[in-house]
């Protein structure tokens, strides 16, 4: 299983997810880009050989194990619990989100997150309940990679990390800082609880995401679809939606500007 590629609009946590649970996320809604082949030499992927062996492994521990385990999830419990469950892990990572809004000077999204997190957690009984959604307060997601991005530093080449997916020198480090922002890195909670939240959070994010692999499985190259999903998506996040164009694309006015005038 891996994911199409473009960009998706569909946001789920970052943390410890496989490699397709993290391509996931970002491609579900999107399709309609060329894949490379393995063959061809690819431009900011350089360790490509080595990034594509522990894709395999990924892939092999994806199958055998989460899979698995996240289809028996999904069958065993009903859609509303599911929601749930996945509205109070969302909620776990405002902090995060907050913390690297104000790092990267936007106050008014952390603001507007931070209002999201009271009420969610006061009104929505610790966030079980998005009500924030529901009053029309958007959804933002930011991560420390995004920080380093916005503060000019280069993301180096593309990286897929054992267990943990797509990634980049710039944006692998940067775990590390956003896993120091995360709540559950606080709760007073046994090893084996918190071991035991950390897999109920990972099965509802795999669970979420089996609806989306129909795509993938069309794919020519799964490694290269998802590298260009992620790339692409990540690209997204760091703007805000407002991606720059590259040299070589030309926008709609540009497109007619090179049109013959009719005759």
């Amino acid at each position: 299983m891996d994911l199409p590629g473009c960009i998706a609009m569909v946001r789920l946590p970052r943390r410890t997810v496989p490699t397709l649970i993290t391509v996931a996320a970002t491609t579900a809604l999107l399709g309609g880009c060329a894949a490379t082949s393995p063959r061809q030499p690819t431009a900011g992927d350089p360790w490509e050989p080595m990034n594509r062996a522990i894709f395999s492994f990924n892939d092999a521990v994806d199958r055998a194990a989460l899979k698995p385990v996240a289809k028996g999830y999904r069958k065993i419990t009903p859609n509303w619990f599911r929601r749930g469950v996945g509205n109070f892990f969302t909620n776990l990572e405002q902090p995060r989100v907050i913390i690297n809004e104000v790092l990267q000077g936007k106050p008014g999204p952390a603001l507007m997150d931070t209002g999201r997190l009271v009420i969610n957690t006061v009104f929505g009984i610790g966030g079980v309940f998005d009500l924030a959604s529901a009053n029309g307060m958007p959804l933002n997601d930011e991560d420390f990679g995004q920080t380093l991005a916005v503060w000019g530093v280069p993301s180096g080449p593309y990286l897929m990390l054992p267990f943990l997916g797509p990634s980049t020198l710039r944006d692998a480090p940067s775990r590390g800082a956003d896993y120091y922002l995360d709540p559950q890195t606080y709760a007073e909670l046994k090893s084996s609880e918190k071991i035991g939240l950390r897999v109920v959070e990972l099965v509802d994010v795999r669970a979420r995401l089996l609806a989306s692999e129909a795509a993938l499985d069309q794919a020519f190259d799964r490694y290269a679809f998802i590298r260009n999903a992620w790339r692409q998506r990540r690209e997204y996040l760091i703007y805000d939606g407002n991606v720059p164009l590259q040299e070589d694309e030309l926008t709609d006015e540009d497109w007619a500007a090179e049109d013959p005038p009719p005759r």
